[in-house]
């Protein structure tokens, strides 16, 4: 292959869903993109595994729902249907040793000390999260003191009970695949704002679990990949990216050369390491690489003959509060047609870092031992396949859901996240402000980073470069309500602080009356 050939508008790096919607959106505005993937599949950190046993399985990002406008008009284009993930029956609430059938978002209180206390938690967490801007959570009020905070820290502080303190570190594993005392509260906070608040990130039905994709969601990857043709190389790891000269030239691991214009880097933060930059990166760019880790999580789909979960009453949701459980959090992993009976689960964070010494038949068998005692049933013993993929492997993505910022960073270097330096621009779903985490992210991030490009050659003004999405009407999204009761109940301390005042204003009284300074009647 010729230099010649090799010279393109934009090189982009990174085959994932941000990657390619950059190049495509490039391509539709008729500019010559490449796209450079190291690994031998597009999708990043999607994965669509097709065989036998399950038909399709996703064993990487495979959620959507309503908000997550971008990717789903990316489906519609390629006529990918969705469907809901299953939840006409009860889910179950596994704690103490016992499993509760309950409907909703989050597991019922009865105890009204601990309700209050829930209901304060979600209730401050939110209304924190009104105090961050999306695009630029360093620029909230009070950005520096919660940034020096871990989420372990902000809960000690909000939670009364150690049933709420238990239950919030398992709504951060869930959500960003780590432990509270490894984040900062600025940057949950924040991650839970921009993706629509506590209710809509945590909600299957109306939230970011409602829906996956009939086929998997690797097929959009793939879709997009088909239609910029040869424009995408795989197993072209990027080794070096130099803007030195009149061009950027970017050299693969197997000693091919790329020049191009411009460069689009749509990786995770922490995956710059492995490329060589001349210039060398600006310092802040070069220290906040080094400072975001990836999250632990391990996926596990497990298979059954019959779906034995639903003859019981149960939709396949679990929510497990158990230290020796290695899962956390389960969804019914069922074809839509009812074939492939299945339950996909999560091990999270510690629990990930625990059992990644198991092999893969010890950690089948500790999670059929959790699924029978969670759902009252032996059948949960007896898996016809089982399919798992551990993030924490993959070389090209270092861990899942997303990077994440311990504290302190995102004051110091996050305004840097998706600064262009010189010709280089930075996409992936670390960068989006909406969604950032999911598939939805990485779309407004791969297409934000490819109109800056477009700006920084004139064809689009800067006030184009953040665009909003239209409502898909196809996946309508309801306003999640609260009653008058929840927004205006005291937290437990508020509580305490009233008895306290009634308290000593009847105990003031009765000294009064006992003088003769307060009359009978």
């Amino acid at each position: 292959m010729t230099a010649a050939s090799n010279t393109y508008d934009v090189i982009v790096v990174g085959g994932g869903i941000s990657g390619l919607s950059a190049a495509k959106l490039l391509k539709a505005n008729g500019l010559s993109p490449v796209v450079l993937e190291a690994r031998d599949r597009v999708g990043g950190r999607t994965f669509t595994v097709q065989n036998k046993e399950t038909k399709w399985v996703d064993l990487g990002g495979a959620y959507v729902g309503p908000t997550q406008n971008r990717i789903l008009r990316l489906a519609r284009e390629y006529g990918v249907k969705t469907y809901k993930v299953n939840e006409q029956e009860s889910l179950l609430h596994h704690v103490n040793g016992k499993s509760y059938p309950f409907k909703g978002s989050f597991p019922p209180v009865w105890n009204p000390i601990v309700y209050l206390d829930f209901n304060n938690l979600w209730r401050t967490m939110d209304e924190m999260g009104k105090e961050i801007p999306p695009e630029a959570p360093w620029r909230a009020p009070r950005a520096e003191e919660w940034d020096r905070m871990t989420m372990q820290q902000l809960f000690e502080r909000i939670c009364w009970t150690s049933t709420v303190l238990r239950f919030a570190t398992l709504f951060v594993n869930v959500n960003v695949t780590s432990e509270p005392h490894e984040v900062s509260a600025l940057w949950f906070l924040w991650y839970v704002k921009q993706c629509g608040g506590t209710m809509r990130i945590f909600s299957t039905t109306n939230g970011g679990q409602e829906r996956k994709f009939s086929g998997g969601s690797g097929q959009i990857s793939e879709f997009m990949a088909r239609e910029l043709g040869e424009r995408v190389k795989l197993r072209c790891p990027v080794c070096s990216v130099d803007q030195s000269g009149d061009a950027v030239l970017v050299h693969t691991l197997d000693q091919q050369s790329f020049t191009a214009k411009y460069v689009i880097v749509a990786t995770p933060p922490a995956l710059n390491l492995k490329m060589h930059f001349t210039p060398e990166l600006p310092p802040l760019r070069n220290q906040l690489i080094h400072r975001v880790p990836m999250g632990s999580v391990i996926k596990c789909m497990v298979y059954y003959k019959e779906n034995f979960w639903r003859r019981k009453g149960y939709c396949g949701s679990m929510v497990i509060e158990e230290e020796g459980s290695p899962i956390g959090l389960t969804l019914d992993d069922t074809k839509p047609d009812g074939s492939v009976p299945a339950i996909m689960g999560f091990i999270l964070a510690r629990k990930c870092r625990k059992l990644c010494g198991l092999s893969r038949e010890e950690r089948l068998k500790k999670i059929c031992e959790i699924y029978a005692r969670v759902l009252g049933s032996d059948e949960a013993l007896h898996p016809v396949h089982y399919e798992e993929k551990n993030w924490c492997e993959e070389e090209y993505s270092g861990g899942c859901y997303t990077a994440y910022f311990p504290p302190g960073v995102l004051t110091q270097y996050g305004r840097v996240l998706r600064e262009p330096f010189g010709r280089l621009y930075f996409a992936g779903t670390e960068t989006a402000t909406e969604w950032s985490g999911y598939m939805e992210g990485a779309v407004q991030a791969g297409e934000r980073a490819a109109r800056e490009v477009l700006c920084a050659m004139g064809r689009v003004p800067q006030t184009q470069i953040w665009q909003a999405e239209p409502p898909c009407a196809e996946v309508p999204a309801a306003p999640f309500s609260t009653s008058f009761c929840d927004r205006n109940l005291p937290s437990v301390g508020g509580l305490l602080k009233l008895l306290g005042v009634c308290g000593a204003a009847a105990a003031a009284a009765a000294v009064a009356y006992r003088k003769g300074l307060l009359p009978w009647s």
